[in-house]
């Protein structure tokens, strides 16, 4: 065996070898932000359901990822999930807690009737005074919104617990709505989460 053969089997056998201590990791990335795969959530494993950018005009305003413990293609389905999910955002822009609340209120409004709204007016309440707590939402923060079925909603703001746990999962769904409901806050998003971008 010559001396190039030998180095080509050396390095062939260092690159398998190599492949065998990879992690078992991969991540999915929307506007240079990394969504791993899955997540555990309230004990649970969840898969990415899908991930993508919310715009607002021109500007990026934060990159988002659903999980569930299925994959899952339509928001009726979504909804009917049992079990727990969690959705993830990334900011790409910073907002104050004014901002961020009045974009929330409006994508809650724009995707509920009268009667949901009224369902949920003492959970969106106390949502809305936990947020008050804060100053707003800086560029790289990350905020985790969990549904944990014997709980209820939580959030976390860069791994740190907001508030306390929202119960009702009437509310969390109201959530979801302002990114897959019939009048989602951002077109392109909603097919996004719904797996349907590749």
């Amino acid at each position: 065996m010559n001396r190039r053969n030998i180095l080509t089997t050396l390095l062939a056998t260092a690159v398998l070898a190599s492949s065998f201590n990879l992690p078992a990791f991969a991540a999915t990335e929307v506007a240079g932000i990394k969504f791993d795969d899955s997540a555990t959530v309230g004990g649970k494993e969840l898969k990415l359901n899908g991930a993508g950018l919310r715009t607002k005009f021109v500007f990026k305003v934060y990159a988002m990822g659903l999980y569930l413990q299925e994959k899952r293609t339509t928001t009726a389905d979504i909804l009917a999930s049992q079990g727990p999910r969690r959705v993830n955002l990334v900011m790409m822009r910073s907002l104050t807690s004014e901002e961020f609340g009045d974009a929330f209120m409006a994508g809650l409004n724009g995707n509920s009737d009268q009667s949901e709204r009224t369902r949920v007016l003492p959970q969106t309440m106390k949502f809305g005074e936990m947020f008050a707590q804060i100053p707003g939402l800086k560029k790289g923060d990350v905020l985790t919104v969990d549904w944990l079925p014997n709980e209820g909603t939580l959030c976390l703001l860069n791994g740190k617990k907001i508030g306390e746990a929202v119960p009702d999962v009437a509310f969390y769904n109201a959530i979801l709505r302002i990114w897959i409901g019939d009048k989602p806050v951002d077109s392109t998003l909603k097919p996004a989460l719904l797996g349907a971008a590749k």
